[in-house]
This record gives structure tokens, C-alpha cells and sequence, in this order.
């Protein structure tokens, strides 16, 4: 579970990039800014592979979706277009 991050100028964060490291290993995710504004975020490698995997395939999410049982006509109408005058 990722928890609050905590923040870093970008300077301090290079000045201490090891212990921004180490805390984004232990603690959770660290915020870098940059004048003020969020730039960045250092994860550890296990938060990042949370975040990069879908919990579920497609196929899966599809197959326990309630809707899967439902039936749909997928017949296509061969009728004529209308016409419309241009």
C-alpha cells in the first residue's frame, strides 16, 4: 500500500538522493519539487511493479464482470440506408 509521500526540494533530494532512496525503500514514495511544484516521485521497485501490473487480465475482468452471462444480438440491420437529400 503506498502511504503519504514526503516532500523534497530538488536540491536537498540531490544532496541526499541515498537517504531519498532509502526512505522511498522503507517509508513509501518520496515527492521531489521543483520551484515549489510536484516534479517527481521516487517509488521503490516493488511499489513501481504494484502500480505497473493489472490486477487482472482483460480476459479475467471480462469473465467475472456480472454482465458476463448476459446474451447481445450482434446481427448486423441489412436494411437500406434512408436517403437523405443533400
Amino acid at each position: 500500500m503506498i502511504t503519504k509521500s514526503k516532500k523534497w526540494q530538488l536540491q536537498e533530494a540531490k544532496n541526499r538522493f541515498s537517504e531519498v532512496v532509502r526512505k522511498a525503500s522503507e517509508e513509501g514514495p518520496q515527492t521531489v519539487t521543483k520551484h515549489g511544484k510536484d516534479s517527481v516521485v521516487v517509488l521503490s521497485a516493488e511499489d513501481y511493479r504494484k502500480l505497473e501490473q493489472p490486477k487482472t487480465s482483460l480476459i479475467e475482468f471480462f469473465r467475472k464482470s456480472p454482465l458476463s452471462k448476459v446474451e447481445i444480438d450482434l446481427k448486423r440491420d441489412k436494411s437500406p440506408a434512408r436517403s437523405v437529400e443533400l
